[in-house]
């Protein structure tokens, strides 16, 4: 059995093993704050009789939900809301470019894919927004610089700083990126 259907068992058993349903459960702990997984787990072992297992499922697949992409990139921009304006238009720039383009959300950075990763966006200081790109071959000059130690992934850096606004040039070889994936 693959680890999708393993998951997907353990829900569909969770009302009659537990009493309530993934979502009812997930209403019990939206109600607490905790400070550790093993807090959460501990609270619906003790509290309301749910074995390990399930307690330990239940937790995990609710904080599963809590990090959806839009909760990611407002992680990412705390403390650096003066970027997030910067973001937003590099996403709908880039969103132009065709209806393939894909955006999926990491922790410390937006990757922007086609059919492969093209570029990322990463908020990396309090003022410098940076736009990691692959473009194989392509000399680093002006504003396009040598990715250095920034991203093993990407070839090529743009920093924008605050208040800067995207340029011509900017998307132009954003475009080439895509047009490369």
């Amino acid at each position: 059995m693959d680890v999708d259907a393993a998951v997907k068992t353990m829900i569909d058993n969770m009302p009659s093993k537990t009493g309530k349903s993934l979502d009812e459960w997930k209403k019990v702990l939206a109600k607490k704050s905790f400070g550790k997984h093993s807090e959460a787990v501990a609270y619906l072992k003790n509290e309301h009789g749910v074995t390990h297992g399930f307690a330990n499922s239940i937790v995990l697949l609710s904080k599963e939900e809590k990090n959806s992409d839009e909760d990611l990139i407002e992680l990412q921009y705390k403390g650096k809301e003066s970027l997030r304006s910067i973001y937003d238009q590099l996403f709908s720039e880039i969103s132009s470019f065709g209806k393939d383009v894909e955006y999926a959300p990491k922790k410390a950075y937006v990757s922007v894919r086609r059919s492969k990763q093209f570029a990322i966006i990463q908020p990396s200081t309090k003022t410098r927004l940076d736009i990691g790109l692959v473009i194989k071959g392509k000399s680093a000059e002006g504003i396009l610089e040598a990715s250095g130690s920034f991203n093993a992934m990407c070839t090529h850096r743009i920093r924008v700083e605050t208040g800067e606004k995207i340029t011509a040039e900017m998307i132009s070889y954003l475009k080439e990126a895509y047009n490369n994936a």
